[in-house]
């Protein structure tokens, strides 16, 4: 039987971190202004049977600062790329033109943008979850380690504290990072 070791509040911290940074990969995603080839970084194709990235179906390139292409390899998945572009809620239509969609970047609306900003929200929430799991893992953790006699009682509330502090930062920080992403959005 393994032996129970002492809970590591570091480890606990890296998964938080890694939850703060998806989040910011996300919101790179999230572009106002110029188009981005990592607007669609978040988009899935529907190819050979299972869902893989846009970019392994096809090349993404950006002529233009108000227009992306992508010039999909394979003729039988142009139909699968756009549709997956169009259902991707990013609010852009691409353009057919052979094996290659051409997806102009609409300006923002007002409307568009408070879109983007519930986006970002969503997002933000996602990574807020994602961090209060990381908690509950620790908790769990320090509970079976306090039950296994590796920790003592102090300890586990000691430790207990340390995981509520750690979460409250990786928290604020998602908030903060949603924050500057909704006034970059709604700025005109």
């Amino acid at each position: 039987m393994a032996t129970a070791e002492k809970p590591q509040i570091s480890r606990y911290r890296e998964r938080m971190d890694k939850a703060v940074a998806a989040l910011k990969e996300e919101f790179a995603t999230l572009r106002t202004g110029r188009a981005n080839a990592s607007l669609l970084d978040q988009i899935h194709v529907e190819a050979y049977g299972s869902k893989v990235p846009i970019n392994q179906v096809g090349a993404i390139s950006v002529p233009e600062p108000r227009s992306i292409t992508v010039a999909v390899w394979d003729r039988g998945l142009v139909v699968s790329v756009e549709k997956a572009i169009r259902n991707a809620g990013l609010g852009l239509n691409p353009v057919v033109e052979g094996q290659n969609l051409r997806i102009p970047i609409p300006p923002l609306t007002e409307e568009r943008r408070k879109d983007l900003a519930k986006l970002a929200g969503k997002y933000a929430e996602q990574q807020r979850v994602a961090v209060r799991n990381v908690r509950r893992d620790a908790m769990d953790d320090l509970k079976k380690a306090e039950k296994d006699t590796v920790i003592s009682q102090d300890e586990h509330k000691r430790l207990e504290g340390e995981v509520q502090k750690v979460t409250d930062e990786a928290i604020k920080r998602v908030d903060e990072a949603l924050k500057t992403k909704e006034h970059e959005i709604m700025q005109v």
